[in-house]
């Protein structure tokens, strides 16, 4: 199963009572899930028994996140499969996506860097008729997203950023998306209980100042980038001065552009020079 689609229920838990959801929303309210209701529901939809059920709200209520219990997250509109032990996708990174499509046109070669899931992967690709490759450093991670990329017949490989892809990938990538981990190796015992006790420190993990696999990423972005090419990656708002600076020094422009609302910052840089023919367009995806 890859992206997985909304699905008509027929199961025994079609016809669960109001009394018996009221109890599982008090529990998962008692464990301090502020969303109590959502998840109750979410849980509900996706157990497939009482037995189910019951296992799913344990697992909940001892603190693992939603993701991992249903087994999928939201993102842009898709539910991106997601195994516990991978990264789960966040909801301002939809906002990466949304500038990244602003110059990726019908026809363009998109790599998912840092793939996870490959949920940014899988959301350019439901919009655009792209070329989708995809690499990532974790084994359980590149299932999930081996899953859920296939549907856009992305090629996903394993392997430590730009080491495990195709030679003959250098110098035709269009735009670059990698959804590097960017916590400061110090802070990382600050972090929510379910992403510093569930999710692999190597997906958080940024290194002293959390910059250093972007720093990496932007070092080699030059070799794999078309002429005009564009890189797009995340940072917090202290990073942003710093991250400017180390895409300048690896040779692109660079910008950063902002959405308060999802508290998300994403670091745009650019490959001096042009590809012949290349323009700005937003050609949808024709399935």
């Amino acid at each position: 199963m890859g992206v997985i689609p909304d699905r008509e229920l027929d199961h025994e838990l079609d016809h669960l009572q109001d009394g018996e959801l009221a109890v599982v929303v008090g529990r998962l309210r008692a464990a301090g899930c502020v969303f109590a209701e959502d998840e109750a529901a979410l849980i509900a939809e996706s157990a497939r028994s009482a037995a189910e059920l019951a296992a799913m709200v344990d697992r909940r209520v001892a603190g693992e996140p939603l993701e991992y219990v249903v087994g999928w997250a939201s993102f842009r509109g898709l539910r991106i499969a997601v195994d516990p032990g991978v990264f789960v996708p966040r909801r301002r990174t939809e906002f990466l996506v949304s500038e990244a499509m602003r110059v990726t046109v019908a026809g363009a070669v998109v790599l998912d860097l840092c793939c996870g899931a490959g949920a940014l992967g899988a959301a350019v690709a439901a919009e655009r008729d792209v070329t989708l490759y995809a690499a990532d450093i974790e084994p359980a991670a590149i299932r999930c997203a081996r899953r859920n990329l296939a549907p856009y017949g992305g090629s996903v490989f394993e392997g430590d950023l730009f080491a495990p892809l195709p030679a003959d990938l250098r110098g035709r990538v269009d735009v670059l998306l990698a959804n590097v981990p960017y916590v400061p190796t110090d802070e990382i015992r600050l972090l929510p209980a379910e992403a510093r006790l569930h999710e692999p420190h190597v997906t958080l993990d940024g290194g002293a100042d959390g910059l250093a696999v972007l720093r990496r990423v932007a070092a080699g972005a030059s070799k794999w980038l078309t002429p005009g090419g564009h890189l797009f990656v995340e940072a917090s708002d202290r990073q942003v001065p710093s991250a400017l600076r180390v895409m300048e020094s690896a040779g692109l422009s660079a910008e950063v552009v902002s959405d308060d609302d999802l508290g998300a910052n994403v670091v745009h840089g650019v490959r001096s020079g042009a590809r012949p023919g290349a323009g700005r367009g937003a050609g949808t995806r024709g399935d």
